[in-house]
């Protein structure tokens, strides 16, 4: 369409000094402190960095220092006094950029040169229920790669700093950092943004759209309460999200100094860990330590045993192993996240599990990752030979803690601002036990998912779990292959709908459907509908750590890698069984309510049966997506991390270039 005549004219300048140019510049003043070997041994890239440094205004005689570069997700542009001048896609990146600036000037204090890069992150959150979120596991990748790049582009480095918050920057910042083989490296997390005095959480309010659709709640209070559900500017959601779930985990990988994970964002605890951490970052590389001292068997070990004492999110599953994969360990396997769910017990009262479902600055006040890792140590069950970032063994590190003044004034600042009791936040196993909190992750198989899939059954409602701690449901199939005709069938505004009792199947969304997308928008509008316990969820696709109730995601092999998942119908009946004491679960196809049938007969049938509905991916899923599924299929796919393995693909290409006739 034609131009408005009312638009903005061409050339006309929009601020008055727009013709005061200057041509040429003294530069700054002083030489730079380089030597006649230097300038014959030396590559002309370190040289014109020297150069490059004194112009951006350096003290050119401070240039020879050890550089250290402070690598962040932050995003947006924000003042001095905190206003936004633009916005960020998330608070978890809002505010990390003061974490770099007091990360930058204490590796100044201590006569270092600091270097800083960026790479923003997006918001599942924000993403949820968009095409926006069939970009979300994949970036990770691409995040990853493009750290490592970054790192390596500045030759003359020799230590990083990571300072990430959110559901993939935080991930591909391990990712990347792992990667490090040689280097000195320390993560900062990113924090977590307070609970508001009144109103509802981050989690809770996203919900808003099913409830206004049920009835549930009028538009004003969703106005209300949409507006107000982070009560401080930056840091993660308030909920043990997957977010939040990182930072613990980098925290017990001992990446991330003692007591940082889930520090609340802006407060001075929070900047005091970007202190202590170029201050431990300067000392590695004094020590001559690197990643590769802290990234070991060990450390993997304890990392799953901290994620299943929280009762951390089911994305980990997938970051830990790519974490372990750039480190060079041995990738964690099903029967390895089966072993540690086994042994270890849930300790952790936080959002979105419960029983009570405290804040994460809660949990952090209680005593966070360390308070958890001394009931695990009572228990026999960490590795306390790990080195961690702070230079002291976990073992030593545990010891300190225990006896710390710290702790102490923590627990008690809890008790007198929230009047809670810090052991009601995190328990001792035998108050957990009574309590009722059961181990986290389980792993059902059966006709539907011969590949396994996943479960986080701390989170389904105890009032469908029988006595016994068993979850047991038959149910009709509602088969849906786009996240929009599923919401729209929970919120009843359109063709079938999704009616208590049901079993709500959505198909093609895995890698190779939609770039396996999260379906928050899903579990959340059943967790806080009257009836949505009566529903349980099956997919190929994962769920956001903050999804609660009987979701089953990861199912595989996914719906277009040929999956059985993909033959199911409108109205087959499947039979759920998880047991949430023994971590052990069932999932299948036994035909109709009219006709019964055992699992061999189910799996006879559907392997028989061609799919009912057409089967394609996501008619919008980048291109970059689609390539990001098909080199993570050949890296392991999902149970491998949905990693990039070099070998692997380079493995597949000259298979199938020799296979190639010759012309």
């Amino acid at each position: 369409m034609p131009i408005s005549s009312r638009s903005t004219p061409l050339f006309v300048p929009a601020i008055p000094d727009v013709y005061e140019i200057a041509t040429h510049g003294a530069g700054p003043a002083g030489s730079l402190p380089i030597s006649e070997s230097m300038l014959l041994d030396s590559p002309s890239g370190d040289l014109f960095g020297l150069t490059q440094a004194a112009g951006m205004g350096w003290d050119p005689q401070q240039l020879l220092r050890d550089q250290v570069l402070i690598l962040s997700t932050m995003g947006g542009i924000r003042a001095e006094d905190g206003h936004p001048i633009a916005l960020g896609y998330h608070t978890g990146h809002w505010e990390v950029g003061l974490l770099m600036r007091a990360a930058a000037e204490e590796l100044n204090r201590l006569e270092c040169l600091p270097f800083a890069g960026y790479v923003s992150d997006p918001c599942d959150g924000r993403s949820q229920g968009t095409t926006a979120m069939m970009d979300s596991l994949a970036y990770r990748n691409d995040a990853a790669v493009v750290l490592k790049r970054l790192i390596r582009s500045l030759p003359l480095r020799k230590g990083v700093i990571g300072v990430a918050t959110c559901d993939k920057g935080l991930p591909a910042m391990m990712m990347a950092l792992a990667a490090q083989h040689a280097l000195p490296c320390v993560i900062v997390p990113g924090g977590v943004t307070l609970p508001p005095t009144a109103g509802e959480d981050a989690g809770k309010v996203q919900s808003i759209g099913a409830r206004f659709a049920h009835g549930e709640i009028d538009l004003r209070h969703a106005a209300d309460m949409g507006c107000r559900a982070c009560g401080s500017p930056g840091g993660g959601c308030q909920f043990l999200g997957t977010a939040a779930t990182a930072q613990v985990v980098g925290e017990a990988l001992g990446l991330s100094l003692p007591h940082t994970a889930l520090a609340p964002s802006g407060q001075p605890v929070w900047t005091e860990a970007a202190v202590r951490s170029a201050q431990a970052v300067v000392e590695m590389m004094r020590a001559k330590k690197s990643i590769r001292d802290i990234l070991t068997p060990d450390a993997l070990h304890n990392a799953m045993v901290v994620h299943a004492a929280f009762g951390g999110s089911t994305n980990l599953l997938l970051h830990i192993p790519a974490i372990a994969f750039e480190a060079g360990l041995k990738r964690p396997t099903v029967d390895d996240w089966n072993h540690i769910n086994r042994l270890t017990p849930r300790i952790v009262d936080v959002l979105p599990n419960g029983p009570v479902g405290h804040p994460t600055v809660r949990v952090f006040l209680a005593g966070g990752v360390p308070e958890v890792m001394l009931h695990l140590r009572a228990l026999n069950l960490l590795r306390l030979e790990a080195l961690t970032a702070s230079g002291h063994v976990l073992g030593d590190v545990l010891d300190a803690w225990e006896k710390s003044e710290r702790r102490q004034r923590f627990r008690e600042l809890l008790k007198s601002h929230d009047k809670i009791d810090p052991d009601t936040v995190i328990f001792s196993p035998e108050q957990a036990r009574a309590r009722g909190l059961t181990s986290t992750v389980t792993f059902p198989v059966g006709n539907i998912a011969p590949e396994g899939s996943v479960i986080k059954s701390t989170a389904i409602d105890p009032s469908v779990i029988d006595a016994d701690g068993i979850y047991r449901k038959r149910g009709p199939a509602r088969v849906f292959t786009t996240e929009r005709a599923a919401i729209a069938a929970v919120k009843g505004r359109e063709g079938k709908q999704i009616q208590p009792g049901d079993i709500l199947v959505l198909i093609c969304r895995g890698p190779l459907g939609s770039g396996m997308e999260e379906t928050y928008q899903i579990t959340s509008a059943l967790k806080y509908l009257p009836w949505g316990k009566q529903v349980a969820v099956i997919t190929d696709a994962r769920f956001s750590g903050v999804s609660t109730g009987a979701c089953i995601g990861h199912v595989g092999p996914e719906a277009l890698a040929g999956g059985p998942v993909g033959k199911l119908r409108d109205g087959d009946l499947i039979e759920i069984e998880i047991d949430c004491h023994a971590l052990t679960g069932r999932i299948n196809f036994i035909g109709t309510a009219e006709n019964i049938i055992s699992p061999e007969a189910g799996a006879a049938i559907l392997a028989a049966r061609t799919p009912s509905v057409p089967l394609h991916s996501d008619p919008q899923l980048p291109s970059e997506t689609r390539l990001w599924a098909l080199l993570q299929q050949l890296g392991g796919g999902t149970w491998g991390g949905c990693v990039y393995d070099t070998d692997a693909v380079e493995a597949a290409l000259t298979r199938g270039l020799s296979a190639t006739p010759a012309h």
